[in-house]
């Protein structure tokens, strides 16, 4: 029987900012998933990347006096640098935009949509956000401005552009996410964009004057135009796949698989309505779900450079570590919806559920084996609470860290029940060693370094010569 493929990707950061803590937790709640399904055996095909193109990316390098490669060059590599910091699978894969077999994929896809009839050209007028790289109708603004971005001035655009026939998807999509009751996880997303839709579907723009806009992938068989930012950038979650060279490739991770998609709030269209709209004017298959994150508040506020309040991840990593991360975003962010991150929460959370937590219960428990165990502790083979299975298998990630959570305080409790460090019940230290053999490996697709480290631990039969979280004063 052949081994069961799954696709999973993260959205493509723009490079025209440092990596956040927004960043931090898609990459790392993708990894954490392409993690579970590798347990379960599956070949897992883990990608993410980096947005290269449009108007944000070239107007920035220009006033950096930098040449745009250049200027994109270096924003990938900080993008690059974060599969390290964040512990993310070492297979990972790293796609960007301004690849070669990326250009070659978007303008293969724009001729197939073109040869099927969904491409045309026309003028037209737009209120235009530069943040957002999409148009907005008067119902996307609030007292005259992007409600994603108040601070940006909207630009009033009129040029002559592609445009895409969006238009001629609302039935279809209807359809589709009918047939697809899971398409979007949560359900209040998926309604929704359902929502959106049955209102009537407008065409979009999908092209540039590149002697206003240059830096883009060229538009076939038109060199005045390059491609809108997003028609390109969509394009990647397949380019990745070496699609339309290599089918085997495409038909392993995106035909016979089920390709799903980490994003933000902020990407609900964009993924679930209009790249769902342009693979059908492709003839492709759809993506399998798409799984959309809150977003993270600063004190309430949500994070933005101009207030200062945005939190850079490798400042989070170099005190804490990479594990401490990945607890925070799996357990203590909220895992659909906004959630609100200080630095004095992120310290109170650490000392009390990983220093004080599973850090000392790993201290306390190793430390008796070791004096009184003497020979090894038959563990059995280890599988995850069906508790967790159904939490993961719905992207449910902060429910199945409560799970393990809970299962750490109730051995707290076994512990001071039992007082093995008094009695010396051999007996009683071995089930408290199975039990933390089985939180170890529970922590496996969350806190891959922590898990290791405990199941080490446990074979060697010692107790750890540094604690696992150093406390925070």
């Amino acid at each position: 029987m052949s081994q069961k493929s799954f696709y999973i990707t993260t959205t493509l950061p723009y490079v025209n900012a440092e990596p956040h803590l927004g960043h931090a937790m898609e990459f790392v709640r993708a990894d954490i998933i392409a993690r579970w399904k590798r347990l379960k055996g599956e070949d897992v095909f883990f990608n993410t990347g980096t947005d290269e193109h449009g108007q944000k990316v070239w107007q920035k390098a220009t006033e950096s006096g930098i040449d745009v490669q250049k200027y994109v060059d270096m924003g990938a590599e900080k993008f690059k640098d974060l599969e390290k910091l964040l512990g993310l699978s070492e297979d990972v894969h790293f796609i960007r935009t301004t690849d070669s077999k990326h250009v070659h994929a978007a303008q293969e896809f724009w001729k197939l949509c073109d040869k099927n009839g969904f491409i045309y050209k026309k003028n037209y007028k737009i209120k235009y956000c530069i943040g957002c790289e999409l148009e907005k109708t008067d119902s996307e603004l609030e007292n005259g401005k992007c409600i994603i971005h108040p601070n940006l001035e909207l630009e009033i655009r009129e040029e002559e552009n592609y445009f895409f026939k969006f238009s001629a998807f609302g039935e279809k999509l209807s359809k589709f996410y009918v047939e697809n009751p899971t398409f979007v996880v949560p359900e209040n997303r998926f309604n929704e964009i359902k929502s959106f839709v049955s209102m009537g579907l407008q065409d979009f723009s999908i092209s540039r004057l590149k002697e206003k806009m240059s830096w883009g992938v060229p538009v076939p068989g038109d060199e005045k135009h390059v491609m809108y930012v997003w028609f390109d950038a969509l394009v990647s979650y397949i380019s990745t796949l070496d699609w339309p060279d290599n089918k085997e490739e495409f038909d392993k991770y995106w035909v016979n698989s089920t390709p799903t998609q980490y994003c933000g709030k902020d990407n609900l269209r964009q993924q679930s309505a209009m790249w769902q709209a342009m693979l059908m004017a492709a003839g492709l298959p759809n993506s399998h779900q798409i799984v959309i994150n809150g977003f993270i508040q600063s004190g309430s506020q949500k994070m933005s450079k101009s207030i200062g309040n945005v939190v850079n991840p490798v400042d989070l990593v170099k005190e804490y570590g990479t594990d401490a991360l990945r607890y925070y975003v799996a357990r203590e962010l909220s895992t659909f919806e906004d959630s609100d991150f200080t630095i004095e929460k992120f310290k109170e959370a650490y000392n009390a559920n990983l220093a004080n937590g599973i850090g000392n219960l790993t201290s306390r428990i190793m430390k008796m084996t070791e004096s009184n165990l003497l020979d090894p502790v038959k563990i059995p083979e280890q599988s995850f609470h069906k508790e967790i299975i159904k939490a993961l298998d719905n992207f449910e990630l902060q429910k199945a860290m409560n799970h393990i959570w809970n299962e750490i305080g109730e051995l707290d409790a076994f512990i001071q029940e039992k007082k093995p460090w008094e009695t010396k019940d051999r007996e009683v230290i071995s089930t408290l060693l199975i039990k933390l053999n089985h939180i170890g490996y529970s922590l496996s697709p969350f806190m891959p370094e922590t898990s290791k480290k405990i199941l080490d631990l446990i074979k060697q039969n010692k107790s750890p010569e540094a604690p696992l979280f150093l406390r925070k004063e």
